[in-house]
């Protein structure tokens, strides 16, 4: 599952990509800065706009609907935004607290 959800994930970065003056560098695979700390790469309205299509390739891929930024992920001692790789653990732990499987 871990590696479906790295696929949707650089899917849904390098189509913001396309639109964004600083890109995200994906070249560097899961460790590839996204929001916050001193490296990150995405505003705040970009990174909305990531949750927003990884949430929907995550319902379409999986059939569940995610909410990806609520009090839960805002709780975290470290971000799940921080990378991809972050992210990506985040999203399998929420879909195995859904018990949802690939």
């Amino acid at each position: 599952m871990q590696e479906k959800i790295q696929k949707i994930i650089f899917a849904q970065v390098e189509e913001i990509n396309e639109q964004l003056e600083f890109k995200v560098p994906v070249e560097l695979g899961t460790d590839a800065p996204l929001f916050g700390g001193n490296k990150g790469v995405l505003n705040s309205i970009s990174l909305v706009t990531l949750i927003v299509a990884i949430e929907q390739a995550i319902e379409d891929e999986f059939d569940t609907a995610l909410i990806l930024a609520d009090e839960k992920a805002m709780s975290q001692k470290n971000s799940p935004f921080l990378t991809i790789g972050s992210l990506a653990d985040y999203i399998v732990l929420l879909l195995n607290e859904e018990n949802i499987d690939d």
